[in-house]
């Protein structure tokens, strides 16, 4: 299996959290179609886009939200720029964004309830109705209409969510191996993820609006990388995923459709790296296991569901990296995961916003645990929770936590963020 490949086609530089982005992708492409003014947008969204977007930041603006995300989309979105669409926002285009939300000409509805991905966009302009929809993955535009023309039509084919599936057909005793040899010239193209999240980090260490980045500096001895490793990997971390969820105009570097999942994928084991002194290559190769433990995981628990998946899917994948980067064989590596599967899994997801940092700062303290215990010969075992008989059955049972398990979860936290009252 090429692992490699998969990796590279997963990992994409994101502006902001992606569901917005999503969004605002949408109601580009969409506008993209007319060569007319828009005089208005509608946009339907499935529960995961609803509510990854609630209150999520805006890149480039002070806004959050699903309304502010179609708005900026539609009227000055780049729809050739897949998910940097709103990198080039100013604030005279918010002012007039938030004139058209007061008008009442941009509508976001919340669809049916799903792990999935969609996003239905109308704009309608003086003369013409143009549609765009994004099913399967944050970037697929698999429908475009123009008036009673429809341009587009791949709805039947192959999702772009069914696009890392050959991962299901790995075991992570094949992830192991092929990441413990991988070579340096092989992976180098990940240290772009590390160049792009590390500035991530950077504008949230700069910004005073990132005030748990600022707090847990201070613990680390207003440094940023210190002789304590794990207060090093959960520093970089929570700055990186802190700038993003607040809209600070700096992309990271995004796996499984999500910044937040390549941010515990890599900034983590980047601090470890740092703090005692491995190599670049084995860096490299515990990044290759970290993203793909997250991948597999991610192919049974959807890509938007109830189950934090930064937290439950990324942060497996980075304590199994840690495990490797420390010295660790494959049995290492399995009792991690075991660990792992017996601890945060269950943890919710409650959309893209400023409550994701603590999530993050939980996965990343407990992944150390983990593999701390897995690196001393100790598991959970086999026997006990959802751990299954092998670690592939177990990556599995995680995600079935998430879907189908918790669909009815996933309502009831849309169903408490439809009945808030806005304060922003």
């Amino acid at each position: 299996m090429d692992f490699l490949s998969l990796i590279r086609q997963d990992m994409k530089p994101a502006l902001g959290v992606t569901e917005p982005a999503a969004i605002a992708l949408a109601c580009a492409k969409a506008r993209d179609l007319s060569g007319e003014a828009p005089k208005k947008v509608t946009v339907r969204v499935n529960s995961g886009i609803f509510k990854n977007a609630f209150t999520c930041g805006i890149p480039n603006t002070s806004k959050v939200g699903n309304e502010y995300a179609a708005a900026l989309g539609c009227w000055f979105g780049k729809p050739d720029a897949g998910l940097l669409v709103l990198d080039a926002v100013t604030e005279e285009d918010v002012r007039f964004c938030e004139g058209q939300i007061a008008l009442g000409n941009v509508t976001v509805s919340l669809g049916e309830i799903s792990p999935d991905i969609s996003i239905e966009a109308e704009v309608a302009t003086e003369h013409d109705v143009c549609e765009a929809r994004i099913f399967g993955s944050h970037t697929n535009v698999c429908f475009l209409r123009k008036n009673q023309e429809i341009l587009l039509d791949e709805r039947g084919q192959k999702g772009a969510s069914e696009t890392g599936s050959d991962i299901r057909r790995a075991s992570l005793a094949e992830m192991t191996a092929f990441a413990m040899e991988a070579s340096r010239e092989e992976t180098e193209f990940i240290g772009e993820a590390y160049r792009i999240n590390r500035e991530l980090a950077e504008a949230g260490f700069s910004s005073r609006r990132c005030v748990i980045a600022g707090e847990l500096l201070k613990k680390n001895g207003g440094r940023q990388i210190s002789g304590d490793a794990e207060k090093t990997a959960v520093l970089l971390a929570a700055a990186a995923a802190e700038a993003r969820v607040l809209g600070l105009d700096c992309p990271a570097m995004s796996i499984t459709g999500s910044g937040n999942h390549g941010i515990i994928s890599t900034l983590p084991l980047y601090g470890v790296k740092e703090a005692e002194g491995h190599s670049g290559l084995m860096l490299f190769r515990a990044t290759v296991l970290s993203y793909l433990v997250t991948m597999y995981i991610k192919q049974y628990s959807g890509l938007l569901s109830a189950l934090c998946g930064c937290g439950v899917a990324a942060g497996t994948g980075m304590a199994c990296g840690l495990t490797l980067l420390r010295g660790g064989d494959p049995e290492a590596v399995v009792r991690t995961l075991y660990n792992m599967a017996n601890s945060i899994v269950g943890m919710i997801c409650q959309g893209g916003n400023h409550g994701c940092v603590m999530k993050v700062i939980s996965a990343v303290k407990t992944g150390f645990s983990a593999a701390e215990l897995g690196l001393s010969g100790i598991q959970i075992e086999a026997c006990h929770g959802i751990g299954g008989e092998t670690p592939e059955e177990t990556m599995r049972n995680i995600g079935r936590i998430a879907n189908p398990g918790m669909v009815g979860t996933e309502e009831t936290i849309v169903g408490i963020m439809k009945g808030k009252t806005a304060v922003f």
